[in-house]
């Protein structure tokens, strides 16, 4: 599928859903279980299922942003083991956006079977095996994970993803489903792995950029990532899906660009290919974080079809909204975290490749 495929599939699909409201159906108001809900994605779950006049139901540690939503009730415990406040309770659905782990998983999973309709897991598209060839969808074989007993979430994240999943599977049956997006961005995502781009297209200057303007980059945003789940409780849709806008639909440079226009910067792209990217070693950190090259082992990572989600009713605001949005919350954070990202190049180590780009050349 080309870039203009895409992109009317996805205009298609809104204005269709639109039209039939069937997207967002009235359903009566649902007794929801939340594992986890005051991180990045938890509370933007919390809003699109309160606006719908969902009951909440919170469950963990209490601490991350303990105080966010006092009208909502709150469980303590943690998953690793104190469960205790899960006992003999009752939910319509669950929705699992905490599970990195499968015996934590299992656990909950077991516990909750009997008193729950429906399971929502969260898992990731690092549960495939590669991400090489370009479209992979749900039925692409998964990773394998060598160690059963490994809890490495850093080296095996995706293939303890897998497993995770197989898990809810195997206890839930077709009253499951299973949620595997991709970079997740927008408003409150401190891994500032896509708000580095925006930020710093905003800032003006020379900007290093690689690879190619037509470069495709996949993300999702997480009130659309939000918006879905709802969907798929209040539906109770079975199966997998990946969560992604479709592949082909946005480029390096639209989101450059977008940023460009919307803060009337005077930024200058200056592209640098694969060679000196892996000369560099800009692949192996988190400097160049979302962009893949597309060739070699992940040429795939950011063409992966999200056609079935959207033919259940995934929707996606538009480009500007997201870079709008998250460059208005990176503007609102503490000092200290504006000016030290968490992903991207430093201003030095920008400086620093340029001239050697520029001295190659």
């Amino acid at each position: 599928m080309n870039r203009r495929d895409a992109l009317k599939m996805t205009a298609a699909t809104v204005a269709a859903s639109m039209i039939s409201g069937n997207v967002f159906a009235q359903s009566k108001p649902l007794r929801v279980l939340i594992l986890g809900g005051t991180g990045f994605i938890g509370p933007h779950f919390v809003d699109s299922l309160r606006s719908a006049g969902h009951k909440l139901t919170l469950f963990n540690r209490g601490k991350r942003n303990p105080g966010l939503f006092p009208d909502v009730e709150q469980l303590l415990g943690d998953r690793h083991g104190q469960v205790d406040a899960l006992k003999n309770r009752d939910w319509d659905v669950v929705i699992d956006n905490s599970g990195y782990l499968p015996k934590d998983v299992k656990l909950t999973a077991d516990l909750l079977k009997g008193h729950t309709q429906y399971y929502l897991f969260i898992s990731s598209i690092s549960a495939y095996a590669d991400l090489t060839p370009p479209g992979i969808d749900e039925d692409y074989k998964l990773a394998e994970l060598k160690d059963p007993n490994s809890e490495d979430i850093s080296a095996n994240y995706g293939a303890l993803k897998a497993v995770c999943e197989q898990t809810v599977e195997k206890t839930y049956g077709n009253a499951c489903s299973i949620v595997r997006p991709t970079y997740i961005v927008g408003p409150g995502d401190t891994t500032d792995r896509f708000t580095y781009w925006p930020l710093r297209a905003s800032r003006g200057g020379e900007m290093l950029v690689p690879g190619t303007p037509s470069d495709p980059v996949q993300f999702i945003d997480v009130r659309d990532l939000a918006d879905f789940v709802r969907l798929c409780v209040e539906q109770r849709i079975p199966g997998q899906f990946n969560a992604c806008n479709p592949p082909g639909a946005v480029t390096m440079v639209d989101v450059l660009d977008t940023a460009k226009r919307i803060t009337k910067a005077n930024t200058r792209y200056t592209w640098v290919d694969v060679p000196f990217v892996e000369a560099q070693k800009l692949t192996e950190g988190n400097e160049l974080p979302i962009w893949a090259p597309t060739t070699g082992e992940y040429a795939g990572a950011a063409l992966v079809s999200s056609a079935r989600a959207v033919a259940k009713g995934l929707r996606f605001r538009d480009l500007d909204t997201t870079v709008a949005d998250t460059l208005a919350w990176q503007n609102k954070r503490p000092a200290e975290q504006q000016q030290k990202l968490r992903a991207g190049l430093t201003a030095e180590r920008e400086a620093e490749l340029l001239k050697l780009w520029h001295q190659k050349k």
